[in-house]
């Protein structure tokens, strides 16, 4: 990666102005360093190097992304000690000799910090070994693992930043060198380095603890083991979700906890590929497990799972298709028009859910190879958040909600780039005035410079509409209430005691879940009614923002057909310029939007409508794709949800029994089998006999 590329990546530009400052000069420090050691000049030396570990611990203290970018730059943490350590020896050797202090400065310069070096590479591996020692090969939420016996984890003190840490010992040994080039004399840098070394090696032996026997948790071996007992006769699962994403992609996940909570008669299992979706994840009472290796999954027993549910094409399904036991439901994360809605990877799966006939249709335009058969339609059933009721605030409030670049340069992805700046520019301008909330797709800005920069520029407008209307400020809102981040608590989910804690009472869910509810309440009611949002992050999410709108302004993506349950007008913006006939034609849920041209033309109509339901020429038209689009109302999609469920489990109960060779018998009614245990039931086994995108 280029310099220019590591310097314009997002991390970079959202540090802003302070964090590249702060940057730029920790950097001119070390020059700074140099020349004045060379010199040479102990206050200037020393002046440089208070600013360089000040600037240092702010960097890392506050701009993670910005140190992330250091290191890619091969100026990492270590890099930048040991350059900082070297100017110290080079200091005390211009002083030497000729300006009166003694060579042998020199010698306890550089021997004490060879010497520091060699003590933190000890740290380094002793640190790697209790890391490894004190890991699963698994991670896991609401799931008793007392069994297991594990340990508690070190003291967050002791492992968080570890590195950092220790090599901020060298800070006594430091001082007393630069304290030397003042005094001239040897024992302000004896003094340093005895206490670096009581420091780094006291450090080193109070780890060493944890590197011990009775700290360390089970081998993988056992683990796994137990894991498989857990499977098979404590919990033994019947529908398990798989997901693998990035860490922005958790939101793809956490949309069907509660569904999965609601399943009638079914014990649910969460299978997510990368520990790093774990904190993202939101809090739910279904058993959860991260498990990052091919052949951990591919060795775990799945023997009463009948269904897998999957929510994106991603490579790492393969891990889990290959179970024949089981049959395999695309669920998909959202219902669009988008190309990614008919990807033909859909064939890998014994069955496709849509919302709607729509998807059915969609499939069957595609002509990609996937079998109407195949298709069922299920409705969405996290959709019952969403109201068909306006806010009813006096000043009308207009959503705009654009989806991101995608992986591809495929014209008419986003509006962001192109037109974004032109829709909020005019909403802002509206006549009679309306309020605008901005809420980007998570994912903005990720792979195009060009979308990041108009988000900015947005955001840039929506800021200074606030300030020319005087509108007030939004009142102090406390965080939203969530699940505990284990990161941020100083417990890594890599540490086996952060899964053996994690245990989630049904009660708990609850109680979280209403105090989130009244922290949305809160929010929207601290908002000022003249003042323009820009919102991003998790929360408010975008159904959040759904009830809080009156109309939405949006590309082709799931948002829009997502909307459409609320009844409420909404225009699409046509990027590609291909015309409102053809525009309406490729993507069914423009059906009954008003469509936006390249220009950004046709706003007066979603705001006349907005304004006057008289003037609202689709509003019949809304409510006959809603039906379309998602399904009709009853049964409810939850019902629909179940009922394919269980249909698909009995068609793999009976291709089981088929290939046992059993296939005159009935097959065992699969809500029978399931109706003993409630999903949200923590179950232990026995104890453990001791051990002898693809996009």
């Amino acid at each position: 990666m280029s310099m220019r590329a590591l310097w314009n990546s997002p991390a970079v530009q959202e540090a802003g102005r302070a964090g590249l400052g702060l940057t730029v000069l920790m950097l001119l420090t070390y020059p700074a360093m140099l020349i004045a050691a060379l010199v040479p000049s102990p206050a200037a030396f020393a002046a440089a190097l208070v600013v360089s570990y000040a600037t240092d611990i702010v960097l890392h203290s506050r701009y993670q992304d910005l140190i992330v970018r250091l290191r890619q730059l091969r100026f990492g943490i270590s890099n930048r000690f040991l350059v900082r350590e070297l100017l110290v020896i080079l200091l005390v050797s211009r002083l030497a000799g000729s300006h009166g202090l003694s060579y042998r400065a020199v010698l306890l310069a550089t021997l004490a910090f060879v010497a520091l070096v060699a003590v933190q590479v000890l740290h380094g591996g002793l640190t790697a070994m209790v890391r490894k020692t004190r890991s699963l090969p698994f991670a896991a939420r609401n799931i008793d693992l007392s069994t297991l016996k594990i340990s508690d984890a070190p003291p967050p003190w002791l492992e968080n930043r570890a590195g950092e840490k220790v090599l901020h010992t060298d800070l006594p040994l430091v001082i007393g060198l630069v304290v030397s080039s003042f005094t001239l004399t040897n024992t302000p840098g004896y003094l340093g380095a005895a206490v670096t070394f009581a420091l780094a090696l006291g450090y080193l032996a109070v780890l060493s603890v944890w590197a011990g026997p009775y700290h360390q948790v089970p081998s993988p071996g056992r683990a796994m083991k137990w894991l498989n007992q857990w499977l098979t006769e404590g919990y033994r699962p019947t529908v398990a979700l798989s997901f693998s994403g990035t860490k922005d992609a958790t939101y793809q996940v956490n949309m069907w906890l509660e569904t999965l909570e609601r399943m009638e008669g079914e014990r649910p299992l969460v299978i997510l590929r990368e520990m790093h979706s774990m904190p993202d994840l939101a809090r739910t009472t279904v058993p959860v497990l991260v498990v990052p290796s091919a052949v951990d999954l591919m060795n775990m027993d799945f023997s009463t799972v009948r269904v897998a549910l999957y929510p994106a094409h991603v490579g790492k399904n393969l891990h889990l298709l290959r179970v024949p036991t089981m049959k395999h439901a695309f669920i998909g994360h959202g219902d669009s028009d988008k190309v990614a809605s008919i990807n033909p990877f859909g064939k890998a799966y014994d069955e496709l859910w849509t919302a709607g006939k729509a998807g059915r249709d969609r499939w069957a335009l595609a002509d990609v190879g996937v079998r109407d058969e195949d298709i069922v339609e299920v409705g969405r059933p996290q959709l019952d958040v969403i109201s068909t009721e306006p806010p009813g605030r006096d000043l009308p409030t207009v959503l705009y909600a654009p989806t991101w670049e995608n992986w591809t340069d495929e014209p008419g992805t986003t509006s962001v780039i192109v037109q974004g700046e032109i829709i909020v520019k005019a909403l802002l301008e509206a006549e009679p005035p309306v309020r605008v909330v901005y809420k980007p797709h998570p994912f903005t800005g990720t792979r195009s410079a060009k979308a990041r920069a108009a988000d900015l520029r947005i955001k840039a407008l929506i800021e200074a509409a606030n300030l020319a209307s005087g509108a007030a400020p939004t009142a102090e809102v406390p965080p939203p209430p969530g699940q505990v981040d284990t990161d941020a608590a100083g417990l890594k989910w890599t540490d086996a005691a952060a899964s053996r804690d994690a245990l989630a009472p049904p009660e708990h869910v609850a109680a979280e879940r209403d105090a989130a509810r009244a922290w949305n309440t809160a929010y929207w009611a601290a908002q000022p009614a003249n003042r323009h949002l820009v919102v991003t992050g998790s929360q408010p999410n975008v159904f959040d923002c759904f009830n809080e709108a009156d109309a939405l302004v949006s590309d082709i993506s799931s948002v829009v057909s997502d909307f459409i349950a609320s009844g409420k007008p909404y225009a699409v913006v046509d990027s590609a310029g291909v015309g409102e006939k053809a525009f309406k034609a490729a993507n069914t849920a423009v059906r009954a939007a008003y469509i936006l041209d390249p220009q950004a033309e046709g706003l007066d109509e979603l705001l006349a409508a907005v304004r006057d339901p008289e003037r609202d020429p689709l509003k019949a038209e809304r409510t006959e794709l809603k039906t379309y689009l998602l399904g009709p109302d009853e049964p409810s999609s939850q019902e629909r949800f179940n009922a394919a469920s269980r249909d698909l489990a009995r068609r793999a109960e009976q291709r089981n029994r088929a290939q046992d060779g059993d296939t005159d018998e009935e097959p065992v009614s699969h809500d029978a089998e399931t109706a003993t245990a409630p999903a949200t039931e923590i179950i232990a086994p026995d104890p453990a006999p001791a051990e002898t995108s693809i996009d």
